[in-house]
This record gives structure tokens, sequence and C-alpha cells, in this order.
């Protein structure tokens, strides 16, 4: 049987840290980087885990600026 991973693509430029995303995560695999800025000087979002995303897309849902882009794969 094979399980459904999910791929998260975040640009990291576009991110104003609203942290809605943050927030809408089931399984808490997303960040603030208090310490890291974007070319806008904004602290962005991060992934803790890429292998526990399950896809859901919530995050991607959420952001109100359309940064985040969620994949869906199979994995063995």
């Amino acid at each position: 049987m094979k399980k459904i991973q999910g791929a998260i693509i975040i640009d990291i430029d576009r991110c104003k840290g609203c942290s809605l995303c943050v927030e809408a995560c089931p399984l808490n695999l997303l960040h603030i980087a208090m310490r890291k800025v974007n070319i806008k000087g904004y602290p962005y979002v991060e992934q803790i885990n890429e292998m526990s995303c399950t896809g859901c897309a919530n995050c991607s849902i959420v952001c109100p600026d359309a940064c985040i882009s969620v994949y869906r794969k199979k994995c063995l």
C-alpha cells in the first residue's frame, strides 16, 4: 500500500510572516523563522519536518499572499 506524502514549497520572498499557515497546520509542521528575514525584511515561514506532511493544503488555503504551494505524492 502506498502512503500519501505532502511537499510544501514556500516562496519566502513573498511571505510576510502573518503566521496564519502556522495556526492552520494540524500537524504543527510550520514555524516563523524569527532570526531570519526575507528580502523585504519580514520573518518568514519555514517547514520543520518535511517527512511528516500529509498534503492537506490547509496552509496554502489560508495564506493571504499565496506564498505556499502544496503537492501530494505517493510514497512506497
